[in-house]
């Protein structure tokens, strides 16, 4: 089992930043591809970002394409989602996701989740 606990999320203006934080235990955390979901009042949970085991190789979303920056640290078992330029539609509960092996872009191959954050973009 792998237990996947998020945080940074919250109320920012249009324009501003936040950081998430994923932090995991229970498996060793290299063993895994991370990703980042976000699911909006009414929507369904689409994808945002995603890296890989060593963190040498990330995907990202179009929609968040050169504002949002994942990352890991091996040794602190934690994956992070910069979130830079925020814009009204980026709000959304933020989940982020664990693969045993290589990363993906699909919800339904991510066995472990965390229980999700809020980021509220005002305008």
């Amino acid at each position: 089992q792998v237990q996947l606990v998020e945080s940074g999320g919250g109320l920012v203006q249009a324009g501003g930043s936040l950081r998430l934080s994923c932090a995991a235990s229970g498996r060793t955390f290299s063993n895994y591809g991370m990703g980042w979901f976000r699911q909006a009042p009414g929507k369904e949970r689409e994808f945002v970002a995603a890296v890989s085991r060593s963190g040498g190789l990330t995907y990202y979303a179009d929609s968040v394409k050169g504002r949002f920056t994942i990352s890991r640290d091996n040794a602190k078992n934690t994956v992070y989602l910069q979130m830079n330029s925020l814009k009204p539609e980026d709000t959304a509960v933020y989940y982020c996701a664990a693969r045993f092996g290589d990363y993906g872009v699909t919800s339904q191959i991510y066995g472990y989740w965390g229980q999700g954050t809020q980021v509220t973009v005002s305008s």
